[in-house]
């Protein structure tokens, strides 16, 4: 356990709880996650020891999400496993690729993305507010896997940020699954790449194991509690929560590239 004030491990912890609500409502729980952590840590404690800490935290959450949509919603498991699996090849790649190239110079273009993708969003209110009414074609599902699983895993392992929410969108557009539907996929999707990450982060001895429960018991009350809200209150409150996740993205990539 990190020598850190009892104040900012309750202050992490309720972090935790938020960022597993929002992460399993539509993603994006690493938007304020990994942030709270790298200014709760001890000053002088390497990132990496942040982002390993982080993974071990939200592949809980984001478990207990997958199982609870599971539960209450129709969700093609084994689907989502074939794009979780080649969403972790892509991430490996991508972290790869990461380590001899400066993101900074794609960050702009993420951004301009998101900003794409917002309005759109917003032009089409009917967007993921309703089922499928055909079957899929293989060729959707071909490729749903190659841009939900290796393109998105790639970014996750080359940037990260909003990872969850291009996996709701992605699947949304690809499949024609409902928001609700996609957002319960995207998390089976993402127990995928956080399971490669965290195996690595493991491996290199980067995780504050001790933390990273006390806080997991919390960001797994958030998701579970988020998945539940999701169901509820269907596909245009998940819509709402995934305009704002997106404008926020924007928002912090924009800070982080031109004012910190």
């Amino acid at each position: 356990m990190p020598d850190i004030s009892l104040t900012m491990i309750l202050l992490l912890c309720a972090a935790s709880l938020a960022a597993g609500w929002i992460d399993a409502v539509v993603g994006g729980g690493g938007l304020l996650l990994l942030p709270a952590m790298l200014l709760g840590l001890p000053a002088g404690t390497p990132a990496a020891y942040a982002l390993g800490t982080n993974k071990a935290v939200a592949i809980v959450g984001t478990t207990g999400a997958a199982v609870t949509y599971a539960r209450k919603t129709p969700v093609d498991v084994r689907l989502a496993v074939r794009i979780g699996l080649a969403a972790l090849a892509g991430s490996t790649a991508g972290a790869f690729v990461a380590a001899g190239l400066s993101t900074d110079v794609l960050k702009p273009v993420v951004m301009v993305v998101l900003l794409a993708v917002g309005t759109f969003v917003i032009l089409r209110p009917a967007f993921g507010t309703a089922p499928p009414t055909t079957p899929v074609s293989a060729r959707r599902v071909l490729a749903a896997i190659g841009l939900a699983g290796l393109g998105i895993g790639f970014y996750d392992g080359l940037i990260g940020p909003g990872t969850g929410t291009f996996l709701v969108l992605a699947l949304t557009a690809l499949l024609h699954l409902d928001l609700v539907t996609a957002s319960a996929t995207a998390k089976i999707v993402n127990c995928c790449t956080n399971a490669g990450a965290l195996a690595t982060f493991a491996w290199k001895g980067t995780v504050f194991w001790q933390l990273a429960a006390l806080m997991a018991l919390f960001n797994l009350a958030g998701g579970t509690v988020g998945a539940r809200t999701a169901l509820k209150q269907g596909s245009g409150f998940v819509r709402a929560v995934l305009l704002t996740v997106v404008f926020a993205l924007v928002a912090n990539m924009a800070y982080q590239q031109w004012l910190a």
